[in-house]
Parts: C-alpha cells; structure tokens; sequence
C-alpha cells in the first residue's frame, strides 16, 4: 500500500513487520533529529502510529496536510488532542478490549504485593535474613473492601478478580453504571469506605490531581492505593508526603507523572511496591495491541470500518 506511515516510537517487532510490509514506514525513534526528520516528511505523513507519552499536538497535525489517520497503541489517548483532530477531520483510534485482563491482573497482583509485602520478603529470603528471624506478619487482602475509581472495561475486570478474594467492590466514575457493584457519587465518600482504592480512570486535563490531599485523608492510615491508569490522576508529591509520614499505609504504583522518572523518594520508601509501566507488557498483549494498531490504519485506507474508532 503506497501510504507514508509514521511511527513516532519503537513498538513490538510484530506490528513493525506488519507495517513494513505494508506501507512506507518512518520510523521517529531511530532518528539523531527528530524535529528536523519531522519538518521533512510532514507533507508525505498519510498515519501515525504512536505510544502514550509522545503528544501529538494542534501544531503537528495541522503541519501535516495529508494526515488521515492517528492509531494509538494502547487505550488511553489523552497525549492526542482529540477536539483538533475532530476539526481537521483526523480519525483516531484507540486499542481497548485487548488488554483488559493484563492490566486487571497487574491490579489485583500490586495489591496482593502491597498487603503481603512480597517484594521484601523476596527480599529477605535471597539476603538470608529467616536465619535470623521470621518474615514480620502483613496484612491479609481477602476480605477487604476495595474502591474502583472509573468502572470501565478494565474497571469491571479488576472488580470480578476481586471478588474471587471476597472483597467487597465499591466504584466512582462520571456516571452510574449497570453493574451490581455499589456507586458512590462522590469520591472522597468512596475513599472513606474502602480498605484499598485502585485508580482505572482515563488520564487528561479532566482527571488531572484527581487524587488530592483530601481523597488521601479520607482513606487514611491504614489505607492502599493501587494506579494502573495514568501518573496524572494522582498528585504525585502529595501522594510521596502521605506516605513518608504514614498517612496511608502503602501504595502499588505501575504509573508516574514523568515516566520514566521515578522520584527517589517513592524509590526510598518500604511502603511502595513500583512497576515500570508494565500493566499491559506481556508479549501476547503486546502483540494484540500492535495488530489492532495495524488493522486499523489498514481498514482506513481500504475504506473498510474502523475497528476501534475514538474520533
């Protein structure tokens, strides 16, 4: 297929094979000069192909007249300005669906990892410290009563794990939705109910420091925060406060505000079990995730449906 397709950072070697063969690919990430590699093609640029984190602004679509289609790898889209692509008649699409049960069970495996300490123990075993002693006791997760701030897809995911360990599921999104879990319109109320608050909202300006100083109150000493959304829906310095002066008990975090910066002081604490922004990383949902990215960009141009459409 004779269309230019720009691939602004380096994806699964199954969704580059998948392009190679089937457009004119350009590949951003390889490149000394990226803004000067840009202003070169920019006229050529039929679709993009783009990873969270790399924005896609207002000024760079508008610079590329013949910018059809963006395909984003992976189902947040908040790096995209969505209202500019609508207006210069940009397709955007999102992959959803795919990775849902990753994500989910990165969620319930951070909990597990928080209440159970299991990073420390691991450590405690491999530096022989039994020898001198027992693993101090932890907490126990089944049972519990577990917060889902946004009850999405990968919302209800997280809530049906859940309820394998007995929780009790409780949820906060924009509207109520037809699930049989309880709502809580307001999320400072959610926050004060349950023992751990997992954070599955979307990211964007809309959801931006969602997870203030006043949530963190309301869910208090002994409570858990888990984020497999998007480092910007908590405020991280707050957040990193609360948990120096024990304020919460602990947080799983999979997300940061500057990816892939992670604050030494989050890297400092005992009360944090960090991920590198790996919820969806298994070579099977990876690999998913690109075909999506594929057939969608494919499907424009051979005039077929979008598959997972956004705008």
């Amino acid at each position: 297929m004779d269309k230019n397709l720009l691939i602004m950072s380096q994806m699964p070697k199954h969704f580059i094979d998948l392009a190679d063969r089937h457009f004119n690919t350009h590949k951003l990430w390889m490149k000394d000069d990226e803004d000067k590699f840009i202003d070169k093609i920019k006229s050529n640029v039929d679709a993009i192909a783009v990873m969270g984190g790399y924005k896609i602004t207002p000024e760079l679509m508008k610079n590329m007249p013949n910018l059809k289609i963006i395909a984003c790898y992976g189902v947040g889209y908040d790096a995209i300005d969505i209202n500019c692509a609508k207006s210069l008649g940009i397709k955007v699409t999102n992959t959803p669906e795919v990775l849902n049960d990753e994500v989910a069970d990165t969620a319930i495996a951070l909990m597990l990892c928080v209440y159970k300490k299991l990073v420390t123990a691991d450590n405690f075993a491999r530096t022989n410290s039994w020898i001198h002693g027992d693993f101090p006791l932890t907490k126990k997760f089944t049972g519990t009563k577990l917060g889902v701030v946004g009850m999405g897809r990968i919302g209800k995911a997280i809530a049906e794990r859940a309820e394998a360990f007995k929780c009790q599921v409780y949820y906060h999104s924009r509207n109520q939705k037809d699930v049989k879990y309880v709502y809580y319109n307001n999320l400072i109320d959610l926050a004060k109910e349950v023992d751990t608050l997992c954070i599955i909202t979307p990211g964007g300006k809309e959801t931006e420091k969602l997870i203030n100083n006043e949530v963190l109150d309301a869910l208090g000493k002994e409570g858990v925060l888990i984020n497999v959304a998007r480092g910007s829906v908590i405020d991280q310095e707050t957040l990193i406060y609360y948990l120096e002066n024990k304020l919460i008990l602990a947080a799983g975090l999979d997300v940061y505000t500057n990816e892939p910066n992670i604050p030494k002081k989050l890297m400092s604490l005992d009360n944090t079990v960090l991920l590198p922004h790996i919820a969806s990383g298994t070579v099977e949902t990876r690999n998913a995730m690109g075909q999506l990215v594929f057939d969608n960009i494919k499907n424009y141009f051979e005039e077929k449906p979008l598959i997972s459409a956004v705008a």
